[in-house]
């Protein structure tokens, strides 16, 4: 006998689940049943292998780190990009969703070098990029000219 795993929502018990939480991994179908969710604070789920309650408070309280492959001279250190997730600014920008279209443009584009090229032709773009710069390398101004100069540039090669 086979088993089916559910595909019901674990909130309502009844429409088709569609999403997953990313903290506790439960099933839900909609918003409203994610707010409802959110009511309690959830948590990850236990592993076994955890050492104690010191261990799973560190576990919950910090974010999984992929390991980088590719490690070049321009990577950026982990704990400088974790500070992106700090600046109220950025976080302010990220409410526009041109930014957010853009940046998934990029994202998903085939040729990324020209991608950020285009996107760059765009103030809100490049404010976000600026601000990013300005947190992960907080010593490096040269780098934001560059980029202003980037920028420059490419409006005179659209005309």
């Amino acid at each position: 006998m086979t088993h089916k795993m559910s595909s019901v929502c674990e909130i309502c018990n009844e429409s088709e689940r569609k999403y997953r939480c990313k903290t506790c991994s439960i099933n839900y179908c909609s918003v409203p049943c994610f707010k409802k969710h959110q009511e309690q604070p959830c948590q990850p789920p236990q592993t076994s292998d955890a050492g104690g309650p010191e261990e799973a408070a560190s576990q919950q309280n910090s974010i999984p780190k992929k390991p980088i492959l590719f490690s070049t001279v321009d990577t950026v250190p982990a704990e400088m990009l974790e500070q992106l997730g700090q600046s109220e600014h950025l976080k302010n920008l990220l409410y526009n969703p041109h930014l957010r279209q853009l940046l998934t443009e990029v994202d998903n584009a085939r040729d990324g070098m020209n991608a950020v090229k285009v996107a760059m032709m765009e103030p809100l773009f490049v404010e976000f990029a600026d601000e990013c710069m300005r947190i992960v390398e907080p010593q490096n101004n040269e780098t934001e000219e560059n980029m202003h100069e980037l920028v420059f540039t490419n409006r005179q090669h659209r005309r």
